[in-house]
């Protein structure tokens, strides 16, 4: 009995051990600490008095992470609309006044980084997959004292595995999809470290992606009714006047296909100094369209002309970092160019004016033509970013970060409007078939010097001051409009000098010159921050922070718009409980939105942007994690946003330049109005259990999201036209399996095929082509299969 006790007593023990032990690793699996650089320090995330998301390489895979809508549906406080892959507008707490994303018009409202360097463009961030990640981070309002002019709402920074000196190693990672009535997809993606001596190494990575299609292309006709019966009046006999798109008809038709890779190199010079040169590039080929149309039935669409687009980058930078005595010393540049050539389809424009007003065009013979347009595109951008930067040991009591940063970016612009077979009278000169053209080079440029300065005024108390001093000049020159033949006021006619002769051209191969301005101004943001630290696990925070997004020019009379400011007021926790099994964390904020930038589609579908008074938003957000029970884990988030004007919007501006909000009866929006492409509530949350069979550690996971409704322009009629983004529920399935060095996983993405709204738009003004609403759905449901291999 003693023995059969013992032996009773040792079993006993060795489960309550290895039960300790399964609940202790369980716990370091989930809350295992990142370390974060949001405040240009390494710092633990519980330490960093943001408001601040961040996911591990290990989190991303989990969540099958591969683009920025996968990162998107677990940031709470994130909101985004999209037209198609690499032209995706992000908006953080509500601050969107929508129709951003256009070559001319406002620059983004928040910043994206690739490791140091941005990578936000005019158009947006570009399309980056998201393999070998070693996290991203997730900042919430305003950064504009260490990140600048597009981080006016927040900052979403990518950051990469870099080289690894004390070890080979490397992995693949293969995928096969199929979506739900639509095409098959998948991926071949993979990874080599190697150290080349003991001071330096390199880090290969590379993917080739294809997204199946979902979309389809309908056979379809239809009657240009106006041209129509200017023909019969005309005695043509080729009557109607119809389009067919019989040729263009094709099942699945926005497939992607993806592919790029990223080097870099690490040297340590000595001890205490490192270089890391490193080039990324990515070429992204795209078909079809990615909305749907409800007048064409669920998933369809009825599109004239050939659709596809080509969007090429690269990226090469170099960091530089190292010691000056006790100072760490940054220097981070890069050098970024894109490339995105179109064509689209653009008839939806032509046959509503032609519905509306009659649209009328010519042949060489006199003869009425079909005046559908297409689009011929492209957009070559380039951007230069260099910053330094300095900052004092991290263990004194008063430490600070310093540094100057300057930005130049460029993007020429080229856009053909064209229909075929039109006369050469109605041409724009040198543009065969071209009615309408824009030809213009945009310059961005952004100059900063920038510091915090952080002092512990308690062990537990610390104050924080942030400057940011910054200069931008921002122009825009070249050409936009029509031909004289077509147009006697606008385009090649706006360039006429008073003694009749035309502007030279500022722009090569432009026919001249109708817009060249440009816009500047020098200015201050401010940051002040209070830190008190209950105990090591929990601390609290105020912060009072400001953003900011610069002015420009808009095409239409070279007529400026200014700059708009975020002021915003912070209220934050974070905390960790039962011995770090759980963490809460959350923020409570309160932002004024000064003079924001509106830009709408107004005369000939072109784009507006004014300054349209001011706006309030409010809101809660918070996000969790926690250990269950050995293996079982729990985390997600959930955001509140009350986003509205606090000024009728007027659409004109007074004498003075300011918005005019006095228009009793007139308003295109009135005070209390929701701001557009935001919802009122979003969250999620993932559920995931871990055990041990064997030797093989079987998963299951849920990942549930949702969604309210939100609103798809601030202006009443228009909001009207084209109706809310409806509420939305997002289910994910996976399940699958990890041994030794191998992983293997099903999954079912949308498992209840939700047509989830991500944008709703028109082809031009709304009260013109209103008849044809186009919708951006998720992706429809998908399932497949996931193996990886590390070695």
């Amino acid at each position: 009995m003693a023995s059969a006790g013992a032996v009773l007593l040792l079993s006993s023990t060795a489960l309550a051990t290895t039960a300790a032990h399964a609940q202790q690793a369980a716990d370091e699996k989930l809350l295992e600490e990142i370390v974060v650089t949001a405040t240009r320090r390494a710092e633990r995330l519980q330490d960093v008095p943001i408001s601040i998301q961040a996911f591990n390489t290990e989190a991303l895979k989990k969540q099958g992470v591969t683009d920025f809508q996968d990162v998107a549906r677990l940031l709470p406080s994130v909101s985004y609309d999209t037209s198609a892959p690499g032209a995706t507008t992000i908006y953080i707490r509500g601050v969107s006044s929508g129709g951003d994303g256009n070559h001319s018009a406002s620059l983004p409202s928040v910043g994206v980084y690739l490791d140091e360097q941005p990578i936000t463009t005019i158009l947006g961030p570009v399309d980056v997959n998201f393999y070998d990640i070693e996290r991203v981070e997730a900042l919430a309002g305003p950064q504009g004292t260490l990140f600048g002019a597009s981080s006016q709402s927040g900052t979403i920074r990518i950051i990469t595995n870099k080289p690894k000196l004390d070890k080979v190693e490397g992995g693949y990672d293969l995928e096969l999809n199929k979506i739900d009535g639509g095409g098959v997809g998948g991926s071949v993606q993979g990874y080599y470290n190697q150290p080349i001596n003991d001071r330096t190494a390199i880090r290969l990575v590379g993917w080739y992606k294809r997204d199946g299609g979902y979309i389809d292309n309908v056979e379809t006709t239809r009657v240009f009714p106006s041209s129509t019966q200017a023909a019969i009046d005309n005695g043509q006999t080729n009557v109607p006047i119809q389009q067919n798109n019989a040729e263009f008809a094709e099942d699945d038709y926005n497939d992607v296909v993806t592919y790029g890779g990223r080097v870099a190199l690490k040297i340590d010079l000595n001890d205490n100094w490192t270089v890391t040169p490193s080039l990324l590039a990515q070429q992204q080929l795209q078909h079809g369209f990615f909305a749907y149309s409800a007048d064409d039935g669920d998933l369809n669409i009825s599109h004239f002309a050939p659709e596809r687009s080509r969007d090429r980058f690269y990226q090469a930078a170099l960091t530089i970092e190292g010691k000056i005595g006790a100072f760490d010393l940054t220097y981070a540049g890069s050098y970024f160019q894109r490339d995105a050539q179109t064509r689209q389809d653009y008839s939806d424009y032509s046959f509503f004016y032609d519905s509306l007003a009659g649209y009328v065009l010519y042949d060489n013979s006199g003869s009425i033509i079909d005046p559908s347009q297409r689009i011929r595109g492209r957009e070559r951008f380039r951007k230069l970013s260099q910053e330094l930067r300095i900052s004092s040991p991290s263990a004194e009591r008063f430490r600070f970060v310093g540094g100057l940063f300057y930005q130049r970016q460029v993007d020429y612009i080229t856009q053909e409007y064209v229909v075929d077979d039109l006369a050469d009278a109605l041409e724009v000169p040198g543009f065969d078939d071209t009615l309408w053209l824009t030809q213009q080079k945009r310059v961005d440029r952004d100059y900063a010097a920038f510091s915090e300065l952080s002092y512990d005024l308690l062990d537990n108390l610390t104050l924080t001051g942030g400057v940011r001093v910054f200069y931008y000049n921002n122009s825009l020159r070249g050409f936009f409009g029509f031909g004289e033949g077509y147009s006697g006021g606008t385009g090649v006619a706006a360039c006429r000098l008073p003694d009749g002769s035309l502007r030279p051209p500022s722009v090569p191969n432009s026919p001249c010159t109708n817009i060249d301005s440009s816009q500047n101004e020098v200015n201050v943001t401010q940051k002040i921050n209070a830190t008190y630290k209950l105990d090591p696990d929990k601390l609290v925070y105020f912060t009072w922070s400001r953003g900011f997004r610069p002015g420009g020019i808009n095409r239409r009379g070279g007529v400026p718009y200014d700059a708009d400011f975020l002021v915003n007021y912070e209220v934050g926790f974070k905390t960790s409980w039962l011995d770090r099994r759980v963490r809460w964390n959350g923020a409570f904020y309160w932002s004024n939105w000064k003079d924001f930038q509106f830009p709408f589609l107004g005369q000939n579908g072109l784009t507006v942007i004014t300054n349209a008074g001011n706006a309030r938003i409010r809101g809660f957000e918070t996000d969790w994690q926690a250990t269950l029970a050995p293996g079982l884990t729990f985390a997600g988030g959930m955001a509140f946003t009350d986003s509205v004007l606090t000024e009728n919007y007027c659409g004109f501006t007074r004498p003075d330049g300011g918005a005019e909000t006095n228009c009793p009866g007139a308003e295109l929006a009135v005070s209390g109005a929701r701001l557009p492409e935001v919802p009122r509530f979003k969250g999620n949350a993932t559920l995931r259990y871990e055990f041990n069979w064997g030797e093989t550690e079987p998963f299951l996971q849920l990942n549930y999201t949702h969604q309210s409704s939100s609103k798809s322009d601030l202006r009443r009629v228009e909001a009207a036209i084209v109706r809310p983004q409806g509420t939305y529920d997002l289910v994910n399935f996976s399940l699958g399996f990890k041994r030794d060095n191998l992983t293997a996983e099903f999954f079912l993405d949308n498992a209840f095929d939700e047509r989830a709204e991500l944008n709703r738009f028109t082809q031009c003004a709304e009260q013109v082509c209103g008849g044809r609403v186009n919708i951006i759905p998720t992706r429809p449901r998908m399932f497949g299969f996931r193996f990886g291999q590390k070695f």
